[in-house]
């Protein structure tokens, strides 16, 4: 199988509560087109929480960019906002720890505009599963009954 390397989507969006789970819908589509399913539920939960941390303390109505990139190796998810507010890990879990806990890896950047919150999960493409026929194993003997299909 020949994997697409760099397949990427980005979208600018006002941050509200409503628009969190829309841009979550929109996230898990690109993941099931690049036939990225079995990630789709742990890459959504921790965009949920980066996107309600920009909701929670940055405001409503601000804008932040939201990128998605999968090389054929790595999904990498980045929320970048105008708040030059740093995120903090908590002890008492939640928010970044979330996060931390459903990627391989994750970090803060400081920009220009504000900051930049990502992570990525290691995401191979599916390899194909392969459905030929076994040969039947020595020793047993083939079926006694005629098949359903020759009794009908």
């Amino acid at each position: 199988m020949t994997v697409p390397l760099d397949r990427h989507y980005s979208v600018e969006t006002q941050v509200s509560a409503e628009r969190v789970s829309q841009v979550r819908r929109i996230v898990a589509a690109h993941l099931r087109h690049w036939s990225l399913d079995l990630h789709v539920r742990p890459v959504c939960r921790a965009l949920d929480e980066l996107l309600t941390n920009v909701h929670r303390h940055v405001g409503d109505g601000d804008t932040c960019v939201l990128e998605l990139r999968w090389t054929g190796r790595h999904v990498t998810v980045s929320v970048a906002d105008g708040s030059a507010r740093m995120p903090r890990l908590l002890p008492a879990g939640g928010g970044l720890s979330r996060v931390m806990a459903l990627s391989d890896s994750w970090g803060t950047c400081r920009t220009t505009d504000g900051k930049v919150v990502w992570f990525t999960r290691y995401a191979e493409a599916p390899q194909p599963a392969g459905l030929l026929p076994y040969a039947p194993r020595p020793g047993v003997r083939t079926a006694r009954h005629a098949p359903l299909a020759a009794l009908v």
